[in-house]
């Protein structure tokens, strides 16, 4: 039986993605499997370069890494291009994206001239959207009403789901991440939601997904780290 393995929101902590590959590779068993991760490698926490370059170099005979894309990589690609005001990533952790590229020094005006091209053009081919069998894994959210091809830009990276809103796409089960949550995962019939604030709680969810059964996850995978914070935000 293949498994999928869903990742949310890192936001710059290191220490979890190492510790959610060390339990996936244990529990898949040398099994023939996917992760899915699902976007905000980036800002907030301290080592959002060591993510990227992570995540970049990754190989495995055995773990397919598909890698999404979600709202702060985007702010960081455009403010980084020129294409939006510096001010508005740094204000959404930007500032500690780049002080990842500088040996954590808080530097004042902040530098997009040190984050490398190679990193910038990774974040540019990230994909919006996965999709199997029996769900749809994305940063934010799908429209139930639009066909997957037709979905939005802003949907997939920044929309959130009114509160209490349980439909899935169709038949396919939604998996995401963005709004954050301490309490997650928070499961409905149609979609679940792995994002738990993790890079202030210090806890990771993972989901586990069975790829030849529909619905939700089979299974939930913790990582735990030292040194988590009180939630204080959103995604």
């Amino acid at each position: 039986m293949s498994l999928t393995y869903a990742v949310p929101d890192l936001h710059g902590r290191i220490d979890l993605l190492e510790g959610a590959l060390e339990r996936i590779a244990l529990h898949a068993a040398g099994q023939r499997s996917t992760i899915v991760t699902l976007g905000d490698y980036v800002d907030r926490g301290p080592d959002s370069r060591k993510v990227i370059e992570r995540l970049m170099t990754w190989q495995s005979d055995t773990l397919q890494l598909v890698t999404l894309k979600g709202n702060h990589e985007a702010m960081m690609w455009e403010a980084c291009n020129n294409l939006a005001e510096l001010g508005w990533w740094t204000k959404n952790g930007g500032d500690q994206t780049i002080a990842s590229y500088s040996g954590h020094q808080a530097l004042r005006p902040p530098d997009v001239r040190l984050v490398p091209q190679t990193h910038l053009d990774w974040i540019d081919k990230l994909s919006l959207i996965h999709i199997d069998q029996h769900r749809v894994f994305v940063h934010a959210a799908v429209d139930p009403k639009i066909p997957l091809d037709r979905q939005s830009v802003q949907t997939l990276l920044w929309k959130r789901y009114p509160p209490g809103f349980a439909l899935g796409h169709g038949r396919r089960h939604v998996v995401h991440g963005h709004d954050a949550n301490a309490g997650a995962p928070v499961v409905t019939k149609g979609k679940t939601n792995l994002d738990g604030f993790a890079w202030q709680t210090g806890r990771l969810v993972i989901g586990v997904f069975a790829n030849d059964r529909p619905g939700g996850a089979s299974e939930f995978l913790e990582v735990v780290a030292t040194g988590g914070r009180k939630p204080a935000g959103k995604g």
